[in-house]
């Protein structure tokens, strides 16, 4: 079944609906949400992107991320993207944290950043995640200064953007 995105305009506005084939051959601005899970030590869930993703395979990135579909708001779609990818069900969403532009480091999407706590454990959807680890906020600073080849770029700007705020240790 075919995925449908609403397309926006620079400001975020709906201006239209495409395949998720046409909006990134044509590379027009679309919605996408990142969550990031905590647990009470302060690490932070990292997933590590399964091979068959058309973008960023085997990076690692979010605890849970996906594409806002046509017609649904960010706070659904982070809902949905914790359920879906790591089997965390929430009855309201997660905090919303911060807020990035569309450019090139997050593929032409708008993309609202949320924060979650939990401990797991997490059923990983396989077809999406190829496992998944709880790094504490300077590992995952270090390992983004020496090998930034290994997150997912949307990954690295979020974490630039939130260490830049102080929200996390950069």
């Amino acid at each position: 079944m075919e995925e449908y995105f609403d397309v926006v305009d620079r400001d975020d506005a709906v201006v239209g609906r495409a395949t998720r084939r046409e909006v990134h051959a044509r590379g027009l601005l679309h919605r996408a949400v990142h969550v990031l899970v905590f647990n009470g030590a302060g690490e932070l869930f990292l997933q590590k992107r399964s091979q068959s993703k058309d973008t960023a395979p085997g990076a690692w990135d979010s605890s849970a991320s996906g594409h806002v579909d046509a017609g649904e708001d960010y706070d659904a779609c982070a809902r949905r993207e914790l359920r879906e990818e790591i089997g965390l069900a929430l009855a309201r969403a997660p905090a919303r944290w911060l807020r990035l532009r569309a450019c090139a480091e997050t593929g032409g999407e708008f993309v609202w950043v949320y924060r979650e706590e939990s401990e797991g454990p997490f059923t990983l959807h396989p077809d999406e995640i190829e496992r998944g680890a709880w790094y504490c906020p300077t590992e995952i600073a270090r390992r983004l200064r020496e090998q930034p080849a290994e997150f997912a770029s949307s990954f690295g700007l979020i974490w630039q953007e939130l260490a830049a705020r102080g929200d996390v240790p950069g």
